[in-house]
């Protein structure tokens, strides 16, 4: 199994972590209801899809 020779100095250590960040999700404005949605998917918010109602509200 492969052991370093050397330790790490943190400078080193900390430079490859830098690499580590979140990224925020692409969010985009549903043209039906103007929610906030995630980008190719079914609006959670009002149920529509490219134009088209694919999640069925149940009647109240």
């Amino acid at each position: 199994m492969a052991v370093p020779k050397r330790r790490q100095s943190r400078a080193r250590r900390n430079s490859r972590r830098a690499q580590w960040k979140l990224t925020v999700p692409g969010l985009i404005e549903c043209p039906q209801c103007h929610e906030k949605k995630l980008p190719h998917r079914v609006c959670l918010h009002c149920g529509y899809y490219r134009g088209k109602d694919v999640l069925k509200e149940e009647s109240k």
